[in-house]
């Protein structure tokens, strides 16, 4: 079976290259082989755009916007602070 043909009728590796293109990125291959798929399955590229709007959804819910860091809130700093004190003094 020919690469296109493989990846034309396989839902689940191109559900895998959209959360990998969403982490990391794909090769220029890969993206070739996902823009064929998605060409023809209106199923992944539903999946794409949930993938894409939950990934944005979490990273604003979760992380700053200057920077890649999980928000903390201050009662939970504050509390991790104690709990690290605690332990070093224990030692």
């Amino acid at each position: 079976m020919s690469t296109l043909n493989a990846i034309a009728y396989n839902c689940r590796k191109a559900t895998f290259l959209i959360e990998k293109q969403n982490l990391s990125g794909i090769t220029i291959k890969q993206q070739y082989e996902l823009k064929f798929h998605l060409a023809g399955c209106s199923v992944c590229q539903l999946f794409q755009q949930q993938s894409l709007l939950i990934d944005k959804m979490v990273k604003k819910h979760f992380f700053t916007e200057e920077e890649d860091l999980p928000k903390l809130d201050n009662n939970f700093k504050q509390n991790l602070e104690k709990r690290i004190e605690s332990e070093l003094n224990q030692k």
